[in-house]
């Protein structure tokens, strides 16, 4: 069923029983699983009256209640923020996104964010990612440095993003961790949902959707260790919730980890330093970017640790 911003809606549920919440949803409204799971989280579906979380098994008669709040337009102005721009060409572009860039406006970040940036710095942005995101095809954390890919058009960001959803595109990261790593290699296969008590936070979780990542060790010191890391899934604060879950959180984490550190580091470091994806002319590309200047000065702390 497709529905407009600010109606409320109202289903009987009588087929497809026993099915997640989400998912049931999925299959009555037009509107994706990850929209369904805020609205969710935020109160405005509930069941029988009451609020209910995604997992929720939708059973013969229930009355499930759907507000889809009306959005507010946000209005995206070009900024001249500083941006370093690795590739571009007519179908998409490669930037290196700074340590402490929000990539786009949302609650608390109306201005000030990479799609500021970007609508200063390029003539043209896909409209597919939405409103409030144009051209954003993959998102890092506001602290979390690195490679990104951001399309021009509509055919390229389909292109791209389908790449992304069937896990071909590669993502490596660098991540100075907490302790020593006892084994060189390795990956984490852990499920990673929305933490129960605290709406910021990640966690593993059994109800979880699969994540996995895995790791080389780069080089260890006498209490951190560097680890390479290669997402096989993207999910939110995957890689940080994942080194948190083997008692090795990233340096300068205060979300997963430890509020002080004897690094200097003010957030976690992570860094997206290598890219590797088919453009849409059918050309395999990679990209390489090395730590900035903040996270080659922790590492360096870290070795005279030793």
């Amino acid at each position: 069923m497709t529905a407009e911003k600010g109606e409320s809606l109202q289903f009987v549920a009588v087929d497809n029983l026993g099915l997640r919440l989400d998912i049931w949803l999925g299959e009555h409204l037009d509107v994706s699983r990850s929209q369904i799971k805020r609205l969710i989280d935020g109160g405005l579906i509930t069941v029988n009256g009451a609020a209910v979380k995604a997992g929720y098994l939708v059973q013969e008669g229930d009355k499930i209640m759907v507000f889809l709040p009306e959005e507010t337009p946000i209005d995206l102005k070009p900024e001249p923020i500083p941006l370093e721009i690795v590739y571009e060409d007519s179908e998409l572009v490669i930037i290196n996104k700074p340590k402490g860039l929000v990539v786009h406006p949302g609650a608390g970040n109306r201005e000030g964010t990479l799609v500021n940036a970007l609508l200063a710095q390029v003539d043209e942005l896909a409209e597919g990612s939405g409103a409030d995101r144009p051209g954003i095809v993959h998102r890092l954390d506001k602290d979390t440095s690195g490679l990104m890919m951001v399309a021009k058009t509509n055919d390229s960001y389909a292109y791209l993003a389908r790449q992304i959803k069937d896990r071909l595109v590669e993502r490596h990261y660098l991540a100075l961790v907490q302790g020593v790593m006892s084994e060189p290699e390795g990956c984490i296969d852990k499920p990673i949902g929305r933490h129960p008590k605290n709406r910021q936070k990640m966690a593993v979780l059994p109800s979880g959707r699969q994540a996995q990542t895995c790791f080389r060790v780069e080089e260890l010191f006498s209490k951190h260790s560097l680890v390479r890391c290669r997402l096989v899934t993207g999910r939110t604060h995957q890689i940080r919730v994942h080194f948190a879950s083997i008692h090795h959180p990233l340096v300068g984490d205060e979300l997963y980890g430890f509020r002080h550190n004897n690094l200097g580091a003010k957030s976690q470091a992570l860094h997206a330093f290598f890219l590797g994806f088919r453009h849409p002319n059918g050309k395999y590309l990679k990209f390489q970017s090395p730590p900035g200047e903040e996270f080659q000065q922790i590492l360096e702390k870290a070795r005279q640790m030793s």
